[in-house]
């Protein structure tokens, strides 16, 4: 697909005195899920307002398809978002609401009919919006930001309110719609979903870019070279790993070797004859990768054994 970038580019913009972009710049480009992600107060629903003109910066530019979206003439045909779920009428229906979202850009009843099956409405499609769960409400608003076919999209927090299949639903919808060609730029709290959903991620973190890069990139740099050995001669296995150069950790019957490859550590017992049950090189979550990346840019942090905040 054509036009199918977004490019922001050194965003700052400030409510009173508080900072909320400060030098925000990141590319999503076509044909991969890009992930936003950050703390609560990060600026992601800032500069996802950005992008779609909704506020203005006080400095920097956003970009769709090289254009401000403001000058982009039938937008819905450029970017879809998903935004807020509950920016609808509730006495409509499900189809009148896309409607008259489809006849005010000049869309067709046909284009309304195909979204309402992609995102799995029709069953529901002549009952009130309003009765809507959160989840239903949710595929309303994809099926909105799909009429225009366009090859950008942007959802804030999709998977709110998706129960296990709707989760499992939309892992599939948004992978597939970057597979035509899109560029998907999803923020989310929620990294289990997006570890098997994103490609790539943008991490932020008081108003500007922490990290951006591939997750196979970041999940290889939090995972580093830790080692996890099961052995019942701990003391033992301790004492010979760490004449070879490993920093040893023990924990509730294991042992956490740094310094060493899985494959070495293997070598070594066996040459000393120290019986282990387990050898396995660390694998991190995506949420062990962000929770890495992002704990000095979290506003507030528990105190451990309280659950108090500061």
């Amino acid at each position: 697909m054509s036009d199918a970038t977004i490019v922001v580019n050194g965003l700052r913009k400030r409510f009173g005195p508080a900072v909320a972009l400060d030098g925000m710049s990141f590319t999503v480009r076509p044909g991969q899920v890009t992930g936003f992600v950050g703390p609560n107060g990060a600026g992601k629903s800032t500069t996802m307002r950005v992008i779609l003109g909704l506020d203005a910066a006080d400095a920097g530019s956003a970009l769709v398809g090289g254009r401000p979206y403001r000058s982009l003439r039938r937008p819905l045909g450029h970017v879809g978002s998903l935004l807020d779920a509950g920016a609808l009428q509730p006495s409509r229906t499900a189809r009148n609401h896309l409607l008259w979202l489809a006849h005010s850009q000049g869309l067709t009843d046909r284009r309304v009919d195909a979204v309402i099956e992609r995102t799995g409405l029709r069953t529901v499609a002549r009952r009130r919006a309003g009765g809507f769960s959160l989840g239903m409400r949710q595929r309303l608003g994809i099926a909105a930001a799909l009429l225009g076919d366009p090859p950008v999209l942007m959802m804030d927090e999709p998977f709110n309110g998706m129960d296990p299949e709707g989760i499992v639903w939309m892992r599939g919808l948004l992978r597939s719609l970057a597979a035509e060609g899109r560029a998907v730029l999803v923020s989310s709290h929620l990294m289990g979903e997006l570890q098997d959903t994103a490609g790539h991620l943008v991490v932020v973190g008081r108003g500007k870019v922490i990290a951006d890069a591939g997750v196979a990139e970041l999940l290889a740099a939090a995972s580093g070279d830790r080692v996890t050995l099961r052995t019942t001669a701990s003391p033992e296995a301790a004492t010979v790993l760490t004449r070879a150069g490993a920093t040893v950790a023990a924990g509730p019957g294991t042992l956490t070797i740094t310094g060493l490859t899985a494959e070495r550590v293997v070598a070594l017992l066996g040459e000393s004859r120290i019986p282990f049950s387990e050898v396995s090189a660390h694998q991190a979550t995506l949420e062990e990768a962000y929770l890495e990346l992002t704990r000095d840019s979290v506003e507030f942090h528990s105190i451990a054994g309280t659950g108090a905040a500061r």
